[in-house]
């Protein structure tokens, strides 16, 4: 078994994992995630370390390594800690707002857009203008949050539409008379 080149995983106070055959579970104050892992990798942890080993040095084995091994971070990171993807809208009456839970989006198109809220994901409207995905499994926000860019993704002439926060947009120049 080698462990070349990836860090160990610092488990903090408050988080507890559990490693059963495939299965890691990891359990924090702000919830628990659980996901099986590639059966050649083995999870250690010793005291508040956790590292991963890999049996062999093939091709398949390197890469399933760092992908495991950033997966457990991930999912100790959003128990303790939890994720956040923040959403621009731009463009002249495109707005966002939360009825109840669903989220309805006004992008430009004949009929608002809802979205329902997906267990586990928090949406919040703190303008009309601004979208923030919470939630502890960092692939489900990303997931949530890709959704509902995707309603109207930025276009490249005036970059109206919806953008991750700090996305740049670069603007084509538009066509010119002769």
């Amino acid at each position: 078994m080698s462990r070349v080149g990836l860090k160990p995983v610092e488990i903090p106070n408050d988080v507890e994992v559990n490693v059963d055959g495939t299965l890691v579970s990891v359990k924090g104050p702000k919830g628990e995630l659980s996901r099986s892992i590639h059966e050649d990798m083995k999870v250690n942890i010793d005291g508040n370390v956790l590292t991963v080993e890999r049996p062999s040095e093939n091709k398949k084995h390197r890469s399933v390594h760092g992908t495991t091994r950033s997966n457990i971070a991930n999912m100790i990171e959003g128990v303790s800690k939890g994720f956040e993807k923040a959403l621009e809208i731009q463009g002249v009456g495109y707005r966002a707002q939360l009825q109840g839970q669903k989220l309805v989006v006004n992008a430009g198109y004949s009929h608002p857009v809802e979205i329902e809220p997906v267990e586990g994901i928090d949406i919040e409207c703190p303008s009309n203008t601004r979208i923030l995905v919470k939630g502890i499994d960092k692939e489900l926000v990303g997931a949530v949050a890709a959704n509902i860019r995707a309603i109207r993704t930025p276009e490249p002439y005036k970059g109206k539409g919806i953008r991750y926060e700090n996305e740049r947009v670069r603007i084509k120049e538009g066509k010119t008379a002769k």
